[in-house]
């Protein structure tokens, strides 16, 4: 594992723009039974996203899946290999209303739906929308994976045909 850098920029109070702060994330948590890491960089709450000269790391919050009503989130997952369950699945099945971008940087990650599989590797994107889903990684090296959460809502006709006694909810953290 490996933590990502971080480059934050701001303003002076003269509204110069400058460099916060450069260096590893803040926060990095491990999910050591499922082989995942979270490096969680930035997060935003509300739409459209305020802009302030400097504000609080966002970051340090607890571990959600979700981003905050109205807002986003970008973090950094490391799957390693070796660690499925009896399923052949890496993390649980799971739903959010959001969209959620997944950009392969390193080895190669399952995504796992209700009705197919689709292997992504370096380079690969993925559009998560609102989906029941999981992800295995089924190599032998880690997959590396950028995602990109943005709050959404299902529509009624949607909402309608939905289980949705297992939706993941954004929220404070």
């Amino acid at each position: 594992m490996s933590v990502p850098r971080r480059v934050v920029t701001g303003h002076t109070p003269d509204g110069v723009s400058v460099v916060l702060s450069d260096g590893p994330v803040p926060v990095s948590r491990e999910l050591p039974d499922d082989g995942v890491h979270f490096h969680e960089i930035w997060n935003t709450e509300g739409a459209p996203a305020v802009v302030r000269a400097v504000e609080p790391d966002p970051t340090e919050r607890d571990l959600a899946v979700p981003p905050p009503p109205r807002g986003t989130k970008i973090r950094i997952n490391e799957f390693a290999p070796g660690h499925l369950d009896e399923r052949g699945l890496q993390s649980p099945v799971h739903r959010t209303a959001s969209i959620d971008y997944g950009i392969v940087l390193e080895g190669e990650i399952t995504l796992v739906l209700d009705d197919s599989e689709v292997t992504l590797r370096a380079g690969d994107v993925v559009v998560q929308r609102g989906t029941d889903h999981a992800w295995a990684n089924r190599g032998d090296v880690t997959a590396k994976v950028v995602f990109v959460l943005v709050d959404g809502e299902f529509d009624e006709e949607l909402s309608a045909t939905l289980p949705l006694d297992g939706l993941m909810h954004g929220g404070p953290r």
